[in-house]
């Protein structure tokens, strides 16, 4: 299994993609094209468990290893994504330090979390490699907590501080939309929100994350801190290739 744990919190500048359309070729293409990590949806995407396998399978083929959004902090749908083989997992919507508290447990087999051990996994080789698996999981799956309200900006000091978490990754759209400047991403009180998270995450040598509304803001939003960056989706990308082949077969389209 491709881990990126090491790199992430050594502040590398790591690009992933979206998969939100629950195809593996997609997931595929995204590691063909070199990004370093492929962000799975299982909150918003398309895709459900029975279309997650193949894409953490297609995510094993070159070096864009699977970091899942799951729907919710619920520790039965941690471990049920991690027996799959995924690098880690994002959690949405993490409010509080106790909330980070409880995905970060819920990554973790015991005495440090609660994660349920199974051998014969995906995971562990079915079987095969589960000793070397059990003994490095703790300390390398990413755990990566979504920072989508206000209070999860005003509490970002204490859910940085939280022994476990690894990332704190911005979503931009329900961020705005939570502090009543939707999709206003220049709004100074959106940018100071995005600076107090990436000092928190240095403050605790953490690393910041965020979605890109597109790629103007890449070389800024790095500048700022972040370094764990969602720079496209396969959705957008192909919705986004569609229409600009319509518009310019318009001129010789009837209605």
């Amino acid at each position: 299994m491709k881990l990126i744990r090491k790199r992430v919190l050594a502040g590398e500048v790591m690009l992933g993609v979206g998969a939100n359309l629950g195809s593996s070729l997609t997931v595929e293409m995204i590691g063909a094209a070199g990004f370093d990590w492929t962000w799975i949806d299982c909150e918003h995407g398309a895709g459900d468990y029975s279309e997650l396998i193949p894409q953490i399978q297609a995510a094993s083929i070159h070096k864009a290893p699977a970091i899942v959004r799951i729907a919710w902090n619920e520790a039965p749908r941690f471990k049920r994504v991690l027996d799959l083989g995924a690098a880690g997992i994002m959690v949405p919507y993490v409010t509080s330090a106790r909330e980070a508290e409880q995905a970060a447990a819920a990554m973790r087999y015991p005495p440090e979390g609660i994660r349920g051990v199974a051998r014969f996994n995906r995971a562990c080789g079915f079987g095969q490699d589960f000793d070397t698996y059990f003994k490095q999981a703790n300390d390398s799956l990413l755990t990566v907590v979504q920072i989508e309200t206000k209070e999860s900006v005003g509490r970002a000091e204490e859910i940085a501080a939280v022994a476990g978490v690894d990332v704190l990754f911005v979503g931009p759209l329900d961020l705005s939309v939570n502090m009543n400047v939707a999709q206003n991403f220049k709004h100074p009180k959106f940018e100071q929100a995005m600076d107090r998270v990436a000092a928190a995450c240095r403050q605790h040598g953490k690393a910041a994350g965020i979605l890109l509304p597109n790629l103007d803001f890449l070389r800024p939003w790095i500048a700022k801190g972040f370094t764990f960056v969602v720079v496209g989706s396969d959705g957008g990308c192909v919705a986004g290739g569609l229409k600009s082949i319509a518009d310019a077969c318009s001129p010789y389209r009837e209605g």
